[in-house]
């Protein structure tokens, strides 16, 4: 796109490689699991008979799910910690097994609960339920909150997830807050750990503002306010291959967002009907003080409707997120992989990433090849060298194979290779990496499958 978003060679250099927070962050959640088991344990005499075993565990099954609840909503908060230095697919893959971890322990807690009351007043579980639902405080409330879960976890297993639309999935997560809200008032009336120990309620209390605080700041304050002050707004659309569109979105002060070549924005376009829904979209090229561009391809419905945005058209972005950048080079040489539309955030950092870089780039074929002028010419300026893996005049596909790697790109071991595309062709370039002997740590992937 010469005549909107010129090439610019990149000429800061970028900080040194810092060592990811994921471990220390892993590790303070595990303590604060084993916080929660410790408050059973020093709030629990002698577990005696079925019933009481029974009733132990649920309780323990109750308390985790209540810490796992708000670790599910801390983790989607976008706090830029996470999202800037462990990355938005690891944080996402986090809060997807928490979310495992949630309705199991939800599950046991229903179960486990009502099988110990039954057992204790030696009534049917039928008997039991109907009980705790109607007369015990709080748990109409509750009940409702199991309900959404529950649909939240259905919503969220793959094979409905295929089914549903990203707007239908989207929104139904959200209702998670509502959930939460409605289950933190059981947990503290029922919670025999919480009554009579102010310690514990605090620090639930604690814990649960403290989510809140983080969301209100990072999903709605911290958007609210960059949006009012870049004013964004698209500047022209243009195509790039078939069914592939770059967008080019002016504001003000653009540099003070602090984004880096390989983040993403989520965005929301303010006509065409792409209002309800923020997607998120990489910078396909290293962003300006007066723009910034991203190039998508059609794939659901937001997307296809980006090639119909007019110049103009107001643009509400959340960001930057994203941890595919420069700031994870820890060798002199790197090797970029981009699987189809995956070139977009690779584009920008064979711009900006310094080195010895090589691009390269599988297609079904050279029309597929999106922004592939502009490769070259980036390629040309900064002496770097641009691959194509296209399929064969019968449709053979290229061999990416360790070997084949290996012969193609010399002490491959000794790069670092930035991978983005598809989640399989993402994966089978890990192995094929893995067993071209290039050390886990050098391949940096992000995947932005939801």
């Amino acid at each position: 796109m010469t005549t909107v978003y010129e090439q610019r060679a990149a000429t800061a250099v970028p900080p040194a490689p810092r060592r990811s927070p994921a471990g220390g962050v892993l590790a303070l959640l595990w303590a604060g699991a084993a916080a929660v088991l410790a408050l059973w344990w020093s709030d629990t005499g002698s577990v005696i008979g079925t019933a009481g075993w029974l009733t132990g565990a649920g309780r323990i099954a109750g308390l985790l799910c209540g810490y796992a609840c708000a670790v599910l909503v801390g983790l989607m908060a976008r706090v830029p910690l996470l999202e800037r230095r462990i990355g938005s697919d690891r944080v996402a893959r986090w809060h997807a097994m928490a979310g495992r971890y949630t309705i199991c322990l939800l599950v046991a807690h229903i179960v486990l609960i009502l099988a110990g009351y039954a057992a204790q007043d030696r009534r049917s579980i039928v008997h039991e339920t109907l009980t705790v639902v109607l007369d015990y405080p709080e748990m109409l409330k509750a009940t409702a909150a199991t309900v959404i879960l529950f649909a939240v976890g259905i919503t969220s297993a793959r094979a409905v997830r295929r089914r549903t639309s990203y707007e239908f999935w989207y929104y139904v997560h959200l209702l998670t807050y509502a959930a939460l809200f409605l289950a933190f008032g059981h947990q503290l009336a029922l919670g025999n750990d919480f009554s009579g120990n102010g310690v514990a309620t605090t620090a639930w209390y604690a814990l649960y503002l403290g989510v809140t605080a983080l969301v209100l700041w990072f999903r709605i304050l911290a958007p609210v306010r960059l949006n009012l002050r870049h004013r964004l707004r698209v500047e022209a659309v243009q195509r790039e291959a078939p069914g592939v569109y770059s967008v080019v979105v002016r504001g003000r002060r653009l540099d003070e967002m602090g984004a880096q070549a390989g983040q993403f924005f989520r965005w929301r376009f303010f006509g065409e009907g792409m209002g309800w829904t923020s997607t998120p979209y990489s910078l396909s090229a290293p962003p300006r003080p007066d723009l910034m561009r991203i190039t998508v391809k059609a794939l659901g419905g937001h997307s296809a409707a980006v090639s119909l945005l007019r110049p103009g058209t107001r643009v509400w972005a959340e960001g930057p997120y994203g941890a595919l950048t420069a700031d994870r080079r820890t060798a002199p040489k790197s090797l970029l992989i981009a699987g189809g539309v995956g070139i977009t955030p690779l584009r920008a950092l064979f711009e900006t990433l310094p080195g010895d870089v090589t691009l390269l780039y599988r297609a079904r074929t050279a029309e597929d090849l999106a922004l592939g002028g502009e490769l070259e010419a980036v390629a040309r300026w900064r002496g770097a060298r641009v691959l194509y893996a296209l399929n064969g005049p019968r449709g053979e596909r290229p061999d990416l194979t360790a070997g084949a790697l290996r012969a193609t790109v010399p002490d491959l071991s000794g790069h670092d290779v930035y991978l983005c595309g598809p989640h399989g062709f993402a994966q089978d370039l890990y192995g094929a990496l893995r067993a071209a002997g290039v050390p886990d740590r050098r391949i940096h992937h992000e995947s932005f499958e939801l």
